[in-house]
Formats: C-alpha cells, sequence, structure tokens
C-alpha cells in the first residue's frame, strides 16, 4: 500500500479522469484531508472544487449510516441489517416466483468499481436468474461505445493515454466543455496550443472549453451529423485524402464517400448554421499537421442518431489517416468514473465480463464455467436502460438499484418517476437517500470511495486502485456485503464474496481471453505500475508485467498494428444525416440542450450535500441569448418556464451572448420544477439505445 506518513494513496470518486489523490485520516479518524498526488500522471496533482470537497460527503450529517424499510403506515424507519435484507430478498423472491425472473429487474450505476460492477451483473444472472440488468451507463457514451465496436471492433474510451494530446497536431473537439466537467483535463489543451497545435471546438454554446479553441463552431442542436459529413465532403473535394492509408488498412471507404459527397458545404450551411468558409478553415486547420485527433463527449453521442454521428467524425479520421497511427485517432471522453470498466464487465443488458457479448455460446460457456453454473442457465440480453425504466411496474414488478438516481437522470423524468412509484418492490443501496432512493421500500447505507477498496477504469483504459482510508460508520456495508447477504437468502450460498480482492482475482479469470482482458492485472501491478492498460492477458507464467518476462505489459496505445476486427481493417460505415427525433415548430419553437456545471455532478446526489459546492452553483437555471429574451420579455434572475411535449420546468434566467438565439441550455443536476429532465427526450439510437438528451423542441415564457 503507498503511504505517507499514514496517509494512503487513492483517487477521486467523480468523473472518469480519475485523478489521483491523498488522503490523509483526521483525528479521530472519522473522516480525511485531501492532498495532492503529483505522482500520478493524470492530473499531476490537480484537483477540481468536487475533488477537493469530496470528503464532505462522508460525513454522518449528510448520508446514510442505517438500513430504512417502509412501514405499512408509508413511512421510511430505522431497521436492523438483518431485516432489511430479510426484506429485500423476500421482496424479490416473491415477485420472481409470482411473475418469473423477469419481473425482477437490476440498474447499477456507472460509478460502482470493477468488483461492485462483476458481482451485480453475475448476482443478476446466477442468484435472480433474470436477464433485465442495465446500468445508467447506457446514458453515458453507449452511442461512442458502439460506433468503436463498429469501426475498431474494440470499445475503449481513449486508444491512447491523455498524455498524447498535447503533442498532436490538431484536435477537433465536438460536444464537450471539459474545462468544467473534467477541469484537471483542461492542461492538456493548453499544452497542446503552448506547442503549437490547434483547438477546434464544436459547440452550440461558448464555453469556457470553446474560448481557448482556435476556431469554434456553433452548429444547431442535433446536427452535429450534417456537419461531419459536410467536412469529410471537402475533404474529398480538397484532395485531401489518405488514399494510400484507406486502401492499406481500411474497407468501406466507397459507399462512405458517395455519402459524404451528398452533403455539399451550401447544403450543410443550411442544416447547421456555420458558413462555408468556417467549414474550411476547419478543414485546413485539421488536415496540415502529420496528426490529429478527433475527441467527442456527450454532445454528439446522446442523440437518436448518436451511433451514427459518432461513426462519421471517426470517417473523417480514416480518410485523412489519422486512426491507427501515433498521436492521432478518435477517442471518447468518459463521463462518469467507472463509466469505462462499468461496462466491461456484465452490469449492461447484453454483455458478460470481460466485454463479452451475452449472446455468444463461447463467452457463455466460459464465464459459466467460472461462475460454475450451467450455460444455457445464464439468461439472454434483456432491456436497456431506459426500456428497462420504462417497464417498471408493468412487465417488471421489482426492482434492485445501486448507485444510480434515475428521478432526475433519466430522460421524461417524470414519467420514470411514476414508473418507479408503480413497483410492486423498490430496493435501493446507496450513499445518500437520493431522491430515488426516498421512494424505495428498503433502503441500504453502502460504503463510499474512501470507506472501501476496489478498482476503476479511467477514460484512457487504465485500471486504477483506490484504497480503503477510513473505517465507515457503524452500520454502513459495502454492496459486495449486501449482494453476498442477498445471494444467501435466495439460496446461492457461494460464489459472491466480500473481499474486493478476492472478487477482482475471479473477475479476471472471466474477463481472460476477452475483448477487456484483465488477466494480467493485479492489485499489486496497478499500485507498482500507477494503473495498468487493458487488454493485459496473463502470461504463460503469470501476470508479472514489466518487471517479469513472461506478464502483458498492457495497452498503452490501441490500433498500431492492426484493428480489433477479424482482418485487422479498420471499417467505414456509409451514414447521412437525419433530423433529431424533435424539431421545432409552432407550438415548441425552440431547442433545449442540457449538460453540466461545473461545481455539481450526475443527478447531484453526493454533491448538493457539500456546502462550498452549493454556495458556487445553487439551483438550476435556464441560459438563454439577449435577442431570445427581448422577445419573450425575460429578465435576468426572473423565473422562465421551459415547456416540452413531456413536462414543464421552471427556473431562474441566464441571459449571455454564449448561446445561440435558437437554443436554450438547462443544467441537469437538480430536482423539482428546475428538474430539466422532466423536459427530455427519451427516443432512442436504434443501435446503443441512447436517449436524446440533448435536442428536445421547447417553448419558453416568464413563469
Amino acid at each position: 500500500m503507498h503511504t505517507s506518513d499514514s496517509a494512503i494513496d487513492t483517487h477521486c470518486p467523480y468523473c472518469a479522469l480519475q485523478c489521483g489523490m491523498r488522503l490523509r485520516p483526521e483525528p479521530g479518524g472519522a473522516t480525511v484531508a485531501v492532498e495532492e498526488r503529483t505522482d500520478f500522471p493524470v492530473n499531476r496533482g490537480a484537483l477540481c472544487g468536487k475533488g477537493r470537497t469530496a470528503p464532505a460527503v462522508l460525513s454522518s450529517r449528510v448520508r446514510l449510516t442505517q438500513p430504512l424499510v417502509r412501514t405499512h403506515a408509508g413511512q421510511l424507519e430505522p431497521a436492523t441489517w438483518e431485516e432489511a435484507l430479510d426484506a429485500v430478498a423476500e421482496g424479490l423472491a416473491r415477485t420472481g416466483r409470482t411473475h418469473g425472473p423477469d419481473a425482477v429487474g437490476v440498474f447499477g450505476g456507472g460509478g460502482l468499481t470493477n468488483e461492485k460492477a462483476y458481482a451485480l451483473g453475475k448476482f443478476a444472472r446466477v442468484a435472480l436468474r433474470t436477464s433485465q440488468i442495465d446500468y445508467n451507463g447506457r446514458f453515458c457514451m453507449s452511442s461512442a461505445a458502439a460506433a468503436h465496436q463498429r469501426a475498431f471492433g474494440l470499445d475503449r474510451g481513449l486508444p491512447f493515454p491523455l498524455a498524447d494530446i498535447p503533442r498532436t497536431g490538431c484536435v477537433i473537439l465536438v460536444g464537450s466543455n471539459l474545462a468544467e466537467t473534467m477541469p484537471p483535463a483542461l492542461r492538456y489543451l493548453t499544452e497542446l496550443k503552448a506547442g503549437g497545435g490547434t483547438l477546434i471546438v464544436i459547440d452550440p454554446r461558448r464555453t469556457r472549453t470553446a474560448e481557448q479553441a482556435d476556431l469554434h463552431l456553433a452548429p444547431r442542436p442535433g446536427t452535429d451529423l450534417a456537419l461531419a459529413l459536410g467536412l469529410l465532403h471537402l475533404i474529398v473535394a480538397e484532395g485531401r485524402v489518405d488514399e494510400e492509408f484507406i486502401a492499406a488498412r481500411t474497407t468501406g471507404w466507397e459507399e462512405t464517400r458517395a455519402a459524404a459527397m451528398a452533403h455539399w458545404p451550401e447544403l450543410v450551411e443550411r442544416i447547421t448554421g456555420i458558413p462555408v468558409p468556417r467549414l474550411r478553415e476547419a478543414v485546413a486547420l485539421f488536415c496540415a499537421p502529420e496528426s490529429a485527433m478527433v475527441l467527442t463527449a456527450r454532445g454528439p453521442e446522446q442523440q437518436s442518431k448518436g451511433t451514427d454521428t459518432v461513426g462519421a467524425w471517426i470517417n473523417l479520421c480514416l480518410a485523412t489517416g489519422r486512426a491507427g497511427r501515433p498521436l492521432s485517432g478518435y477517442g471518447c471522453l468518459t463521463g462518469q468514473g467507472n463509466g469505462q470498466g462499468g461496462r466491461e464487465h456484465g452490469q449492461k443488458a447484453d454483455q458478460l465480463p470481460g466485454y463479452r457479448k451475452l449472446t455468444d455460446p463461447a463467452a457463455r460457456a466460459h464465464v459459466a464455467e467460472v461462475w460454475g453454473v450451467d450455460p444455457d442457465s445464464l439468461p439472454g440480453p434483456g432491456r436497456s436502460a431506459y426500456e428497462l425504466l420504462d417497464a417498471l411496474g408493468t412487465d417488471v414488478k421489482a426492482l434492485l438499484l445501486m448507485g444510480s438516481n434515475p428521478v432526475v437522470s433519466a430522460p421524461r423524468a417524470a414519467h420514470i418517476e411514476d414508473r418507479i412509484r408503480s413497483l410492486d418492490f423498490l430496493a435501493v443501496a446507496d450513499v445518500v437517500l437520493s431522491e430515488t432512493a426516498a421512494l424505495a421500500d428498503v433502503v441500504l447505507p453502502v460504503t463510499q470511495w474512501a470507506e472501501e477498496t476496489g478498482t476503476t477504469t479511467n477514460l484512457e483504459g487504465r485500471v486504477l486502485l483506490r484504497r480503503r482510508a477510513i473505517t465507515p460508520p457503524p452500520g454502513v456495508r459495502s454492496d459486495l456485503d449486501v449482494l453476498h447477504g442477498l445471494a444467501a437468502r435466495l439460496g446461492v450460498e457461494k460464489g459472491f464474496p466480500t473481499e474486493p480482492e478476492e472478487v477482482f482475482e475471479e473477475l479476471r479469470r472471466a474477463s481472460a481471453g476477452g475483448p477487456a482482458d484483465y488477466s494480467g492485472i493485479t492489485y499489486a501491478r496497478i499500485e507498482a505500475e500507477q494503473g495498468v492498460f487493458w487488454p493485459c492477458p496473463q502470461g504463460p507464467e503469470g501476470p508479472e508485467g514489466p518487471g517479469g518476462s513472461e506478464g502483458s505489459p498492457g495497452t498503452e496505445r490501441l490500433f498500431l498494428d492492426r484493428f480489433a476486427t477479424d482482418d485487422g481493417r479498420a471499417r467505414f460505415v456509409s451514414v447521412s444525416h437525419r433530423d433529431a427525433a424533435e424539431v421545432p415548430d409552432a407550438d415548441y419553437p425552440l431547442l433545449l440542450t442540457t449538460g453540466r456545471v461545473v461545481a455539481q455532478y450526475q443527478s447531484g446526489a453526493q454533491t448538493r450535500r457539500v456546502d462550498e459546492l452549493n454556495a458556487a452553483a445553487p439551483g438550476p437555471f435556464v441560459e438563454l441569448h439577449p435577442r431570445l429574451a427581448a422577445r419573450i420579455g425575460a429578465v435576468e434572475g426572473s423565473p422562465l418556464a421551459v415547456t416540452s411535449r413531456r413536462g414543464r420546468a421552471v427556473a431562474p434566467a441566464r441571459i449571455t451572448d454564449t448561446i445561440r438565439v435558437d437554443t436554450v441550455f438547462m443544467p441537469f443536476h437538480w430536482p423539482g420544477e428546475g428538474r430539466a429532465n422532466t423536459l427530455t427526450n427519451p427516443a432512442l439510437d436504434p443501435t446503443s439505445r441512447m436517449p436524446e438528451f440533448k435536442v428536445c423542441a421547447v417553448r419558453v415564457e416568464p413563469a
């Protein structure tokens, strides 16, 4: 264990940077002080306000410290752990007996450690025998994952380390405001520019990130696909295609080129609102240096055509030879703390550990052998996240939920809240009494980052180790303890250990030979090497790694020799622009887009309990352009009503010229009347099943 005078080296509980930090237990041992950890290469000591204040959520003043069970009178009252676990096991078992195993659902979270995500997927399929499991990471980067798989045969957020970004020639950053969503990463863009590289930011708002750009393009929300196709058209028309790379390392170019040529610049200008000269400038900046990257985030991904949109940006990289080469490529900026690892090991509806497909007989046989069960006993794929939530109370009558708050975070949130309320039984395991936990029949108080050991996988595919620094309060147990206790009550006495390292050792075996192979990774290696990049297969003599001759060093950079497809070639995928699921009309003439602010995180369940963060970002708001404000009579700070076909939200006006006139923006961290996701559209991408959070039609008026 890395320690320094009793301090523990670990990682931040929030975003996918998983910044290194050092925790020093304070006198009494109930909480910790955060110190810089300059040796960790991702953040080099830098922390944002959320990371610095993370210990505030350890306080018994803001978090759960005892199980709660709903009484016949309808109130949540304290209970013993035995009473609470008995109630959960009985609720889940009764539903399964009465309505069949698929009437029981499981909903996980992208903040769960790899060990907990793995155990949760196993619990659903072995103890509950249900196919109905998915997680909130479906709302994070599933479109990028699907496009990655389609083009490259493998999905890892970044196929290269963050350290490569300042060394490339040009970065196109699409739909990311990382100055606010992951502030320590902004240094990679400032270092890029300091070294002579150029930055193009694509965002409907002139964010703090866009302020750093050499070129900022502000397209109409929902038109990123047309923009990428228009840039590819110009690359072809201007003779900037890398024909040698295309011939040697790709397939499918002819169809892709034909689709791009149907998106001529003037048409793209009409669709996106971006003038043709700016399109040409972007192409010139991207194609001038020898190396370049495209990085996307939720902007282009959280659309009903998100997979095709990301695919179009990948096509741009392939057509110019900017993939599978040093300092070049396409990458996705994963959002949630373990959004990458969370989907690799089995809490996603269609996947088994190691990023194996649930429909693959060989994958089922391998994992079933590790689990000691019959492959035929494993259920098939279930519903995706929104479809699972939408089925609550009808097809799915009981739900076990861990580490998620869909009452605030799901699209069409008022409808999802109604579905949750209609359940026969709901059990929630969480650190705090979130808006969703407050609706539960049983609430289980569980440990959090500083109180438990476990691994996460950051946006680079670097597997990291968080170490327990303090003892949790009495009355709090880990999620692994919860699953162990429930499995035993459901008749599965073995297979659900409570020690994280024991779970990780089983995960290694289950992932061996899969696309996300962790078999060569151990806790000792992670600590010794500042994280290990997957895939990392185990050598014939074991997982020794760089210090031993037989262990894999891990894979810091993917695709340099071949892509992960059967023939080693990347796949162009021909795509064409189509409108968002909703476009403005006379009743709903404006576009709404949503996102984050620097001081809050995701549904805000934890950060809204930190005084310093609330002082910086106390509540929701509606951002709109001065010309739109004048047209509707909006005044700075006065309440505005934003209405979509799904509901109405009210929040104060924030008037700024950094947003398009036809667009309004709301952050999504708050419940109540300012809940942005009351408005958002659950229209799903046909491939990734990602909802269209980023664009819907609304009207706006003084409340």
